[in-house]
């Protein structure tokens, strides 16, 4: 029986009176290791990617790797906790659009919307939270995830029903919605949603009973304010709620069968068309859930330039984790850490933390040289 990692026929959804059995369960569990482990080598590779590169820009690597490391996971001497709580915080809006990307590229949708949807997902809770300022916050915080959700997953369904109807490449849509997305936040920003003093180009701040809580105090990390909020738990449950949509329903099987062959998908009488909409609006959907994450946990209002290109660094981190929800959880914290490290990186060494957005282009080029040359070894 095949695994549910990458390469291969999907097989359907085993059951024993809704149960697993064990041979079939084992099974699971082993693919989900050979993905963990493939990612692990992956991120091995990448490190020494990472200090080829500090040796071509005359950096020493241990000192480099060593600044990288404390930016991201602390020492001794700064503790632990706060470093590892903003590796954290880069790793959520890193984790779930690489979710939406997981779902839309298992189905065979070359989607690269997740960025315009995390942009509309943050505007409409933007939209929520200014004009529904009275509603009770536990309530609102709801409401807001929900808008941001139905936005991102209104983004997506966009980009499938061109798909579906008229025959437009998904690349092509998905890229076009996100322009779209960009202008569209930064004319809200400037206009309807403008802050009152109408100074800067962004948002009035959401409502204090809204924003996620920060779980970290301030005792415990030194009595340093660390950005850690509850909001992060939404990112570590979507993970396996998305392994079990791919692995445990019949939707996720037909969206797999899809992704290898819709051909095949069409002779099994799956759904073709609804399926490919499907994975669009789901990846839409998370994507528009991380812009709300975001924006009530960490920014607390929407501007101009919102997202730093989360959106397209998803691609890299779940290319990286070959495409499985527990494979992009791992390649998602890599990037984190990275992310996180490169400004202690740079704070101490003078050393410019675009260093990291070249080690996340060499990443996409690693997996794609790597795919290419399986490829030619099984063709």
């Amino acid at each position: 029986m095949n695994s549910d990692r990458g390469p291969g026929p999907p097989q359907p959804p085993q059951s024993d009176g809704g149960l697993l059995t064990t041979s079939a369960r084992s099974d699971r569990v082993r693919g989900a290791l050979r993905v963990a482990l493939l990612t692990a080598v992956n991120i091995a590779g990448l490190l020494v990617l990472l200090v080829v590169t500090f040796l071509a820009l005359g950096i020493g690597p241990q000192d480099a790797l060593g600044k990288l490391w404390v930016g991201a996971f602390g020492d001794a001497e700064s503790g632990h906790l706060y470093s590892i709580s903003e590796t954290l915080v880069d790793t959520t809006p890193l984790l779930l659009t690489a979710l939406s990307i997981v779902v839309a590229w298992r189905t065979g949708l070359f989607s690269i919307g997740a960025e315009g949807q995390l942009l509309v997902g943050a505007l409409a809770a933007t939209a929520i939270g200014v004009h529904c300022g009275q509603t009770p916050g536990p309530l609102l915080t709801l409401v807001m995830l929900a808008a941001g959700g139905f936005a991102g997953a209104g983004w997506g369904w966009l980009a499938g029903w061109m798909r579906v109807k008229r025959n437009v490449q998904e690349v092509i849509s998905t890229i076009m919605l996100n322009y779209m997305a960009l202008y569209l936040v930064k004319f809200m920003v400037e206009g309807p949603l403008q802050e009152k003093e109408h100074v800067n180009r962004q948002s009035d701040m959401m409502p204090s009973g809204a924003l996620f809580a920060h779980v970290l105090p301030r005792a415990w990390s030194n009595d340093m304010v660390t950005r850690l909020h509850s909001g992060v738990l939404i990112a570590v449950l979507a993970v396996p709620a998305v392994w079990l949509l791919l692995f445990r329903t019949r939707t996720g099987f037909g969206m797999r069968l899809v992704g290898q062959n819709a051909e095949a998908a069409r002779t099994g009488r799956f759904p073709v068309a609804k399926l490919r909409i499907q994975a669009l609006v789901i990846s839409g959907a998370l994507c528009g859930i991380a812009g709300v994450v975001e924006l009530l946990g960490v920014t607390g209002r929407l501007y101009a330039n919102f997202s730093p290109g989360w959106g397209y660094t998803a691609i890299p981190v779940a290319l990286l984790g070959g495409l499985h929800p527990v494979g992009a959880m791992l390649s998602a914290l890599f990037f984190g850490a990275l992310t996180a490290g490169s400004g202690n990186l740079n704070r101490f060494s003078g050393v410019s933390s675009v260093v990291g957005n070249v080690i996340q282009a060499s990443a996409v080029l690693a997996v794609i040289g790597v795919r290419a040359w399986q490829a030619r070894r099984t063709g």
